[in-house]
Protein backbone atom coordinates (compact mmCIF):
# COMPACT_ATOMS: atom_id res chain seq x y z
CA UNK A 1 0.00 0.00 0.00
CA UNK A 2 2.99 2.32 0.19
CA UNK A 3 2.47 3.08 -3.49
CA UNK A 4 -0.81 4.77 -2.50
CA UNK A 5 0.89 7.18 -0.11
CA UNK A 6 1.54 10.23 -2.24
CA UNK A 7 0.47 13.84 -2.57
CA UNK A 8 -2.38 13.07 -4.96
CA UNK A 9 -3.90 10.45 -2.68
CA UNK A 10 -3.41 12.81 0.26
CA UNK A 11 -5.34 15.46 -1.67
CA UNK A 12 -8.18 12.99 -2.37
CA UNK A 13 -8.42 11.99 1.29
CA UNK A 14 -8.26 15.65 2.39
CA UNK A 15 -11.17 16.38 0.04
CA UNK A 16 -13.18 13.46 1.48
CA UNK A 17 -12.51 14.60 5.03
CA UNK A 18 -13.66 18.13 4.13
CA UNK A 19 -17.15 16.96 3.14
CA UNK A 20 -19.65 18.21 5.69
CA UNK A 21 -22.76 16.13 5.16
CA UNK A 22 -23.99 12.78 3.94
CA UNK A 23 -25.50 14.54 0.92
CA UNK A 24 -22.11 16.05 0.04
CA UNK A 25 -20.63 12.53 0.29
CA UNK A 26 -23.28 11.18 -2.07
CA UNK A 27 -22.58 13.97 -4.54
CA UNK A 28 -18.81 13.50 -4.42
CA UNK A 29 -18.79 9.71 -4.60
CA UNK A 30 -21.38 9.67 -7.40
CA UNK A 31 -18.99 11.84 -9.41
CA UNK A 32 -15.81 9.97 -8.50
CA UNK A 33 -17.00 6.35 -8.49
CA UNK A 34 -19.23 4.18 -10.59
CA UNK A 35 -22.45 2.91 -9.03
CA UNK A 36 -20.88 -0.56 -8.91
CA UNK A 37 -17.81 0.72 -7.06
CA UNK A 38 -19.97 2.41 -4.44
CA UNK A 39 -22.13 -0.71 -4.08
CA UNK A 40 -19.01 -2.90 -3.75
CA UNK A 41 -17.55 -0.68 -1.02
CA UNK A 42 -20.92 -0.60 0.73
CA UNK A 43 -21.17 -4.40 0.65
CA UNK A 44 -17.63 -4.88 1.95
CA UNK A 45 -18.21 -2.49 4.82
CA UNK A 46 -21.53 -4.14 5.68
CA UNK A 47 -19.77 -7.51 5.65
CA UNK A 48 -17.12 -6.16 8.03
CA UNK A 49 -19.80 -4.90 10.41
CA UNK A 50 -21.58 -8.26 10.36
CA UNK A 51 -18.37 -10.26 10.79
CA UNK A 52 -17.36 -8.00 13.67
CA UNK A 53 -20.70 -8.73 15.33
CA UNK A 54 -20.04 -12.48 15.10
CA UNK A 55 -22.05 -13.40 12.01
CA UNK A 56 -20.95 -16.49 10.06
CA UNK A 57 -19.75 -16.39 6.45
CA UNK A 58 -22.98 -18.09 5.36
CA UNK A 59 -25.10 -15.51 7.15
CA UNK A 60 -23.07 -12.63 5.68
CA UNK A 61 -23.38 -14.13 2.19
CA UNK A 62 -27.13 -14.36 2.56
CA UNK A 63 -27.57 -10.89 4.07
CA UNK A 64 -25.12 -8.96 1.89
CA UNK A 65 -25.08 -10.99 -1.31
CA UNK A 66 -21.33 -11.25 -1.84
CA UNK A 67 -19.09 -14.23 -2.44
CA UNK A 68 -17.33 -16.14 0.29
CA UNK A 69 -14.03 -15.10 -1.33
CA UNK A 70 -14.90 -11.44 -0.80
CA UNK A 71 -16.05 -12.15 2.75
CA UNK A 72 -12.77 -13.96 3.40
CA UNK A 73 -10.80 -10.95 2.15
CA UNK A 74 -12.87 -8.58 4.30
CA UNK A 75 -12.39 -10.85 7.32
CA UNK A 76 -8.63 -11.00 6.71
CA UNK A 77 -8.48 -7.19 6.52
CA UNK A 78 -10.70 -6.83 9.57
CA UNK A 79 -8.44 -9.07 11.63
CA UNK A 80 -4.99 -8.60 10.11
CA UNK A 81 -5.18 -5.50 7.93
CA UNK A 82 -4.09 -1.95 8.57
CA UNK A 83 -6.95 -1.29 10.99
CA UNK A 84 -9.17 0.82 8.76
CA UNK A 85 -12.27 -1.31 9.21
CA UNK A 86 -11.71 -1.35 12.97
CA UNK A 87 -11.40 2.45 13.17
CA UNK A 88 -14.57 2.97 11.11
CA UNK A 89 -16.63 0.34 12.93
CA UNK A 90 -15.56 1.60 16.34
CA UNK A 91 -16.36 5.19 15.31
CA UNK A 92 -19.86 4.12 14.26
CA UNK A 93 -20.34 2.30 17.55
CA UNK A 94 -19.26 5.40 19.49
CA UNK A 95 -21.62 7.57 17.44
CA UNK A 96 -24.48 5.16 18.12
CA UNK A 97 -23.68 5.18 21.86
CA UNK A 98 -23.64 9.00 21.88
CA UNK A 99 -27.03 9.07 20.11
CA UNK A 100 -28.48 6.89 22.85
CA UNK A 101 -27.28 9.26 25.57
Amino acid sequence: MDQLHNINTDRLFDAIMSLKSREECYMFFEDVCTVKEIKDMTQRFQAAILLDSGESYLSVTQKVGISSATISRVNRCLNYGSGGYRIAIDALKEEKDEDRS
